[in-house]
């Protein structure tokens, strides 16, 4: 089978980082371009895929019928029109979350998405990290026995922040940077979408940079998160049971199950119990980097090349997260908690 011919639309520091060295290395993948906007990223591009054409803008690229698949790394606001384009363009989409900065574009990128007929893939990935994976499985389990409640932290310490992320029309804030990725793994843990939502923001720093969620989904599961540009590095899920909690640190490298009491010999047993995900976090931290932007890009590449539309996490789950936020925003304004019904459309 020939490789998949790439493009890569905006090169900012983290597609440098991540996304054109995925790109570069993974089998079955040719990167054949790159468009970005910017003259010096433009050269840093071409070094470091040189063998790609790196042109000021994607519109001539996507006039090419061998260009098969796009990448989109762009500020938030600019998501809509570049998914559109290359949707209308026959295309199959990467593209990075959040989908768009409001409903009204997040609709009309599903819609050219369904009309296409092509993949359409949300770059929602620490689905695709270990330490998730290996949770959910737990979950499944029931060995936490029935939930009673979930609390999450994403924050991120203090930055400079470019120009987009300082204002929310741009696709800046905690929510859209950090939350969009907690919203979405609450629906791949639990396999259940947030019915209420109720929201607090605070503007410190730059717009709406902190932020705290109570929501509840469907089967009464209550889950509280906090969000924050400007604090402090952490990624954490904390889910509790009647059998036990179990406790995910991220960054910490950190996986743990304890028990409702504290016993030893409990906490022995469950210790035995967890060998397999004990292995799990091992290779995490054997390997460099968050390897979850390999998986998701490579599962991306796999669909594509073989034209399989049904993908996960798709464009909905890109709407659906969305849709949380503004209820979100919604109770921030009006300080009544939203019910959910934004998907009712679909």
């Amino acid at each position: 089978m020939p490789n998949l011919k790439i493009v890569l639309i905006g090169c900012g520091r983290i597609a440098q980082l991540v996304h054109l060295r995925v790109l570069t290395n993974l089998s079955g993948v040719e990167l054949a371009a790159i468009a970005e906007s910017d003259p010096e990223r433009r050269e840093e591009a071409a070094v470091l895929a040189p063998k790609a054409v790196v042109l000021h803008s994607y519109h001539e690229l996507l006039k090419m019928r061998d260009l098969q698949a796009v990448v989109i790394c762009l500020p938030p606001a600019l998501h809509a029109e570049t998914a559109i384009a290359s949707f209308h363009a026959g295309k199959h989409v990467y593209l990075e979350k959040p989908i768009a900065t409001n409903l009204a574009d997040a609709h009309a990128i599903v819609e050219a998405w369904r009309k296409a007929g092509t993949v359409g893939m949300m770059g929602f990935n620490y689905r695709f990290n270990e330490f998730y994976q290996s949770a959910k499985q737990y979950i499944l389990s029931g060995r936490l026995g029935n939930l009673v409640a979930v609390r999450t932290v994403f924050s991120s310490a203090a930055h400079e922040l470019p120009a987009w992320k300082r204002t929310r029309q741009d696709g800046g804030g905690a929510l859209l940077d950090l939350a969009s990725h907690h919203l979405d793994l609450i629906r791949f843990l639990f396999g259940l979408p947030i019915e209420e939502v109720s929201g607090r923001i605070r503007s410190q720093h730059s717009e709406c940079d902190s932020a705290i969620l109570q929501m509840r989904l469907t089967d009464d599961l209550l889950i509280q998160s906090f969000f924050s540009i400007g604090s402090v590095d952490e990624d954490r899920f904390e889910i509790y049971g009647k059998s036990g909690k179990l406790m995910l640190d991220r960054y910490a490298g950190d996986l743990k199950i304890t028990a409702p009491e504290f016993e030893y010999g409990r906490l022995s047993q469950i210790s035995r119990e967890l060998s397999g995900v004990t292995a799990c976090v091992k290779r995490i931290l054997n390997s460099p980097g968050e390897q979850s932007f390999s998986a998701a890009l490579r599962a991306f590449v796999s669909a594509a090349s073989e034209n399989q539309t049904k993908v996960s996490p798709d464009l909905d789950d890109g709407y659906y997260s969305l849709a949380v936020i503004e209820a979100a925003e919604e109770s921030a304004r009006t300080g009544r908690t939203v019910i959910m019904n934004a998907m009712e459309s679909f």
